[in-house]
């Protein structure tokens, strides 16, 4: 009989949040793979577990997990854990899940603490609808043009950030989507927690990088959205060049739609529009 894969979800900052059910996994699998194995053997050492550990970071996912997945296969039950949270949340874990279900191995959560749930709670988001993006890109140019597609969304977009990326992304934010209301968190469950609501204005303003250690939590409320006009065939897709975020394809693809024209007329208007920017 093959072994389980336990996803394990462990502390963000607080260790009373350290389940019953997580520490007896913890202790009975046969094998923990860990994203940094010094960091949790200090809280297996805490709890007073021993079970051998092995390292499961990001760069070396495609060959851990195909030696997971061997051991597993072979009767062993792994438990997998990051640093701190939830693991395949912005964290490694999604290669050796979906390696695990293409063998038909058993695939078993234990939900607990998360970074993510524990700041959309606190938002009030209403009707509870958001749309998670984790780390935006490093690259500014890419950071950018992701900005920019979601400037019209309608959903609070919820970011995770560095400490040492967080101005400048905060700066591009508010370049990009205008004032907005935004919520960020930052030592959440921690001596420092700080859980604020404000705005990409003031949050520029204020934040000092220096001050900041572990990773945030942002979530930006959607703007006021604006609709295209209603004049001719240039003037509207103008209008969805400099203000959709769509790219050209999807541009007229959305024009086509709303008109009853078809697509290749308008995509070629569109040519000569885009080729003005």
């Amino acid at each position: 009989m093959p072994g389980t894969l336990y996803i394990v979800a462990t502390p963000i900052g607080n260790l009373e949040d350290m389940s019953q059910r997580a520490l007896r996994i913890l202790g009975d699998v046969d094998l923990i793979a860990a994203e940094d194995t010094r960091h949790t053997r200090k809280l297996l050492t805490h709890f007073g577990i021993s079970t051998p550990l092995i390292s499961y970071y990001r760069e070396q996912e495609n060959r851990r997990a195909a030696d997971l997945i061997e051991r597993i296969a072979g009767g062993a039950s792994v438990a997998l854990v990051s640093d701190a949270g939830t693991p395949g949340i912005s964290d490694p874990g999604a290669v050796l899940v979906r390696q695990a279900r293409a063998a038909g191995l058993p695939i078993v959560p234990i939900p607990g603490p998360s970074a993510l749930s524990a700041a959309v709670c606190c938002a009030g988001l209403d009707p509870g609808s958001f749309l998670f993006l984790g780390f935006a890109p490093a690259k500014a140019a890419q950071r950018r043009e992701l900005l920019q597609s979601l400037k019209a969304s309608p959903y609070p977009l919820v970011f995770y950030e560095s400490p040492h990326r967080i101005s400048a992304f905060i700066r591009e934010c508010s370049l990009v989507f205008g004032e907005r209301t935004v919520l960020w968190a930052r030592e959440i469950s921690k001596m420092y927690e700080e859980i604020e609501e404000t705005t990409l204005s003031a949050l520029t303003e204020r934040i000092d990088t220096a001050k900041i250690r572990g990773e945030l939590v942002l979530i930006i409320h959607p703007g006021t959205v604006e609709q295209p006009p209603s004049g001719d065939l240039d003037e509207i897709l103008t209008w969805y060049r400099d203000h959709s975020g769509l790219s050209m394809k999807d541009a007229c693809r959305t024009v086509a739609a709303d008109l009853g024209l078809g697509r290749s007329e308008i995509y070629q208007r569109a040519l000569a529009i885009w080729e003005k920017r």
